[in-house]
């Protein structure tokens, strides 16, 4: 499956950060470094790979289980959730080693956590449920019947939580607390990632088959209409919308476009897509930004490499060869 991403809005140029990551255990590449650094999924490799995005050195290799795929932080940056098909890593950051696995079912996809950083939402796509975990006891606390649910994001009020539904091509609106599905939203085919708005009044989800980012009014729980995606230099497959990313101060949807081979960047004031930064790696699937909003990064599959944007000149500054086949990209703080 492929993701899109949103490609840097004016002056918000997309940086692609390649993390880099070679072979190995959890070794270091390049010794301490206290710079931000990136963190990608190696689906093949059965890791998540640090990256030093200014050099784009590999710094450490982190083994999680098989098939990683989404990542998410801790609201305090202490902790990187990983999924695997051997349930959900817990990253200790600091020390960049697992401290904890936590079962989430056969085929665990996208997370996120609760505002208070006290509840993992985790998207089960293999037994076609959202579970709710209690990062406390690690036990799972609650479970929604959700078909082929991919993406999944908890609201910034802590009470509501999106779940993309594959199969059905819509939302599954759950109550944060009891995962009680309270709504449904159609979107367009095969639905991958969804974001909230930093006010939480707008959800914007990736719809993968369709081209474009539906939105969704998170309060009133309706359609408000699509964004179309374009390439500036088309690809034969055209975007396929995978990964988003708000920009730091919210006003720029960044989204991973898959086999696109580019990033979308939309302008969320107009909800119109602005530009287009192509070549930013083969087959996108993740994206992230600098917490200072000045980079774009992108998991670049089968380019096996994650990209670094800069957001000033629209340019890929650096490239990190991580090989296999990364899925999922975050920044930490």
């Amino acid at each position: 499956m492929d993701r899109l991403r949103s490609r840097p809005l004016r002056r918000r140029c997309a940086w692609i950060v390649a993390a880099a990551v070679g072979a190995g255990g959890c070794s270091r590449g390049v010794g301490t470094t206290h710079a931000p650094l990136v963190y990608a999924t190696d689906e093949d490799g059965d890791s998540v790979v640090a990256v030093d995005p200014s050099h784009a050195a590999i710094v450490a290799r982190i083994p999680v289980g098989k098939r990683p795929r989404g990542m998410r932080l801790s609201p305090d940056g202490a902790r990187l959730y990983a999924t695997s098909t051997e349930g959900i890593a817990v990253i200790d950051v600091a020390s960049r080693a697992v401290v904890a696995k936590l079962p989430a079912g056969p085929s665990p996809d996208g997370l996120d956590t609760s505002p208070d950083g006290r509840t993992l939402f985790v998207s089960d796509e293999g037994a076609s449920r959202v579970l709710a975990l209690d990062l406390p006891s690690g036990k799972a606390r609650a479970a929604a019947a959700v078909a082929s649910p991919g993406g999944v994001a908890a609201g910034p009020g802590g009470r509501v939580v999106f779940a993309t539904s594959e199969r059905d091509s819509d939302v599954a609106v759950l109550d944060a607390a009891t995962l009680v599905i309270t709504g449904r939203v159609p979107t367009g085919p095969h639905p991958r990632a969804v974001v909230f708005s930093r006010d939480g009044r707008t959800a914007f989800v990736a719809d993968e088959a369709g081209a474009r980012v539906t939105v969704i009014d998170a309060v009133g729980l309706t359609s408000l209409g699509d964004i179309p995606l374009h390439e500036d230099s088309p690809m034969p497959s055209g975007p396929r919308p995978s990964g988003l990313a708000l920009s730091p101060d919210g006003a720029v949807l960044y989204v991973a476009c898959g086999r696109g081979a580019s990033v979308a960047v939309v302008d969320v004031a107009t909800r119109a897509q602005v530009r287009s930064i192509d070549g930013a790696g083969d087959r996108p699937s993740g994206v992230a930004t600098s917490r200072d909003g000045a980079f774009v990064y992108t998991a670049n599959g089968t380019s096996h490499d994650v990209s670094v944007i800069n957001v000033a000149t629209g340019n890929v500054d650096r490239r990190a060869a991580i090989g296999g086949l990364p899925w999922d990209v975050v920044s930490a703080p």
